[in-house]
C-alpha cells in the first residue's frame, strides 16, 4: 500500500459512520427488537485504525539515518561517489525499516534526501526550474516563488528554523561569508552567480528570510531581450553603438527590473581587446571578454574590522590600468569616485542604480554623492554629473510582470542650474488586454548630440534609426 494513501477513520457522515438511532417502536435495520421507551441500546464500538506518518515524517526518519550511516571520511566535492553511497544506503535503510513504498515514492524520497546532503534540499526543484526567477523564504512554512513576473505560494515547507538556517550557512560558507546574531543579514551568490540575501532572527520575527535572485544558466543575449519583449533590434543597435563609442552608461530602475541583466548586455558590446575592472557587492555579473578583472567588497569580520567598501575598489581600480570600470551598482559615496573615474580619461564606463525614471537617477547621484562627505557647493555637483554621464537606460517593471527599457536618455548638459536631458526611445502604453500591457518602444525623433562621437569612431547607424531620414 502506498505510504502517501491515508485510511480514514469512522466519523459521522462518511463511509463506515454509524447508524442512527432507530425511533421507538421501529425495527432496527439489523432486525432486533424494537427499541422501547427506558430501554438501553449498546453502544457499538468502533475500533481505532493509527493513521499513518506522514510522507514528509517519514523522509525526515530515513534521512537521519542515512546520514549516521554514511562514512564521515567521504569527500563531498565527489558527487558521483556521494550520490552512489548515498542510494547505497538508503536502499538498505528502506528495508530495513520495511517500508511499504511506491516505486515513485522512492525515487522521490532518494532525491529529497540526496538534495537534503548535497544540494540546497527543498529548494533544489525550485533552482532547477528555468521557469522561476526568484524564490522567496519567509521561515520555514512559507515559500514564495516569482514566475512570469507573478508571485505564487509553492507547497515548499522546512523542517524548522534550525533546517533554514542549515541551508543558509550551506550557501554562505564557501564565499568566507558569515550570518548570526551579531551580523543577522548577509549578502551572498550562489556558484551560477544567482544573487541571494538571508536576514535572520531577532531582526525578521518570521524566523530565516532567504531571497534568491536566480540568474539563467547562460547569460542573456540581445536576441534573448528582444524575444521577451524587453527592447527592439533599434534600440539595441543603437546602445552598440554607445558601448563601442566609450559612452558613459548608467542603467536605472526599479528592484528587480532586470538593471543587471541590461548591463550584462550592454558589457558584451565591449571589444575584446579591452581590459574590463568590474566592482560588486556579490560578483553577479557574467562577462564574456577575456581580459576581465573582478573584484569584490568585502564584509566586516567578527570584531567588525576588515571591511573593504566598494568605494575604495573604485579607488584602487583606478591604478589597475583600466579600459573600462563596470560598478554593478552605486549605493553612496562610490558614486563621487565613479564621476571622477568617467571625468579623467575612464570613458565607456558602466553602473546601475535604484530610480523611479531617469530624472531621478540624476537626483539620486547627487545625493550619493554628498554621502561621500565631501563638502561640495550643488552646482558643482551636478556639472560633473552633466560631464561624466552621457546616457540613462531606465528599465521597469510593468504591472503585469513584463520588463521593458521604457527610456533611453540623454544627458545633454547644463542649462543655468538644470541639468537637460532628452528622450532618444520611449515605451507608450496604448492599452491593456487580458490583463497584458499593450504599448510600443518608439524613437522619439530627435537625434542626440553625441552622435558626433560615433562618426569620430566609424560607427554608422541606419539612416531612420531615430524616427526619421538625415
Amino acid at each position: 500500500m502506498s505510504l502517501l494513501r491515508r485510511i480514514e477513520s469512522a466519523r459521522p457522515g462518511a463511509g463506515g459512520s454509524l447508524p442512527a438511532p432507530a425511533a421507538p417502536g421501529v425495527p432496527t435495520p439489523s432486525g432486533a427488537p424494537p427499541t422501547t421507551p427506558g430501554s438501553v441500546t449498546p453502544t457499538r464500538v468502533v475500533p481505532q485504525i493509527p493513521v499513518r506518518e506522514s510522507f514528509r515524517d517519514v523522509k525526515f526518519r530515513i534521512q537521519n539515518r542515512v546520514i549516521q550511516d554514511l562514512d564521515p571520511k567521504l569527500d563531498l566535492s565527489n558527487q558521483v561517489e556521494v550520490r552512489r553511497q548515498i542510494e547505497e544506503v538508503f536502499g538498505r535503510v528502506v528495508d530495513e525499516e520495511g517500508l511499504a513504498l511506491t516505486r515513485a515514492e522512492r525515487v522521490r524520497m532518494l532525491e529529497q534526501i540526496t538534495d537534503e546532503i548535497i544540494g540546497l534540499g527543498p529548494l533544489e526543484p525550485l533552482l532547477r526550474d528555468e521557469t522561476i526567477t526568484e524564490v522567496m523564504v519567509n521561515g520555514p512554512r512559507q515559500v514564495y516563488i516569482e514566475r512570469a513576473g507573478k508571485l505564487e505560494l509553492t507547497n515548499v515547507v522546512f523542517q524548522n528554523d534550525d533546517h533554514v538556517m542549515r541551508i543558509i550557512d550551506r550557501i554562505i560558507a564557501p564565499i568566507g561569508r558569515r550570518i548570526d546574531e551579531s551580523s543577522p543579514m548577509v549578502d551572498a551568490r550562489l556558484t551560477d552567480g544567482s544573487r541571494v540575501n538571508a536576514i535572520i532572527p531577532p531582526l525578521s520575527l518570521v524566523g530565516p528570510v532567504l531571497t534568491i535572485r536566480k540568474f539563467a544558466a547562460s547569460p542573456y543575449t540581445v536576441d534573448d531581450l528582444i524575444r521577451f519583449g524587453t527592447a527592439t533590434p533599434e534600440m539595441f543597435d543603437f546602445l552598440k553603438a554607445c558601448v563601442e563609442a566609450r559612452l558613459n552608461i548608467f542603467v536605472s530602475g526599479g528592484t528587480g527590473s532586470g538593471k543587471t541583466t541590461t548591463l550584462n548586455v550592454l558589457s558584451s558590446f565591449i571589444p575584446d581587446d579591452e581590459r574590463i575592472v568590474t566592482i560588486e557587492d556579490a560578483a553577479e555579473l557574467q562577462l564574456r571578454q577575456e581580459h576581465v578583472v573582478t573584484l569584490e567588497a568585502r564584509p566586516p569580520n567578527i570584531e567588525g574590522r576588515g571591511a573593504i567598501p566598494i568605494r575604495e575598489l573604485v579607488r584602487n581600480a583606478l591604478r589597475m590600468r583600466p579600459d573600462r570600470i563596470i560598478v554593478g551598482e552605486v549605493r553612496s559615496g562610490e558614486a563621487l569616485d565613479m564621476l571622477q573615474a568617467m571625468n579623467t580619461g575612464h570613458d565607456g564606463s558602466m553602473s546601475t542604480g535604484h530610480a523611479n525614471s531617469p530624472r531621478d537617477m540624476l537626483a539620486r547621484l547627487e545625493t550619493m554623492v554628498l554621502m561621500a562627505g565631501v563638502e561640495l557647493p550643488l552646482r558643482a555637483i551636478r556639472e560633473q554629473i552633466a560631464s561624466a554621464v552621457d546616457l540613462i537606460v531606465h528599465q521597469s517593471r510593468l504591472k503585469d510582470g513584463q520588463r521593458k527599457i521604457v527610456n533611453i536618455t540623454e544627458v545633454q548638459g547644463m542649462e543655468g542650474d538644470v541639468i537637460v536631458m532628452q528622450d532618444v526611445f520611449v515605451f507608450e502604453q496604448t492599452g491593456v488586454v487580458d490583463g497584458k500591457i499593450q504599448g510600443r518602444l518608439k524613437p522619439t525623433g530627435i537625434r542626440p548630440k553625441f552622435v558626433e562621437k560615433f562618426e569620430i569612431a566609424g560607427i554608422h547607424l541606419p539612416p531612420g534609426l531615430f524616427g526619421f531620414t538625415y
